[in-house]
């Protein structure tokens, strides 16, 4: 089966995310001219998304469609960037899990597609 568009999206997205996961175990003098240039680059992205999901005149998202009247903001897009981003107050050091732990299935099954085509 041919993947299509919005599977190559998704394994270029879960891949960039893997590659950025592996760069945190890099030395310091490769990881940070990438820290700062991904920090401007997922910056500029979160920045992107929430002006997308910005609330209406009515305070409903204007993108995330929920029944007749739409969601109400602040909708999921912003309580996520929200959790990310600020972790309800808790420094990022106290946390129990990494950041990146709703995408580990879905970079363990990349990485199992492409062993297997190789």
């Amino acid at each position: 089966m041919r993947p299509g568009v919005h599977d190559t999206i998704r394994d270029a997205v879960l891949g960039r995310l893997e590659m950025l996961d592996a760069a945190a175990h890099a030395e310091p003098s490769t990881l940070l001219p990438l820290a700062r240039t991904e920090i401007n680059r997922i910056a500029e992205g979160w920045r992107l998304l929430l002006t997308v999901h910005r609330q209406d005149e009515e305070g409903r998202c204007r993108v995330c469609p929920t029944g007749i009247r739409g969601r109400r903001w602040p909708c999921q897009v912003w309580r996520t960037a929200y959790e990310q981003l600020i972790g309800e107050g808790v420094p990022h050091r106290a946390r129990t899990r990494p950041l990146h732990h709703r995408f580990a299935r879905a970079a363990r099954i990349i990485a199992t597609r492409r062993a297997a085509a190789n």
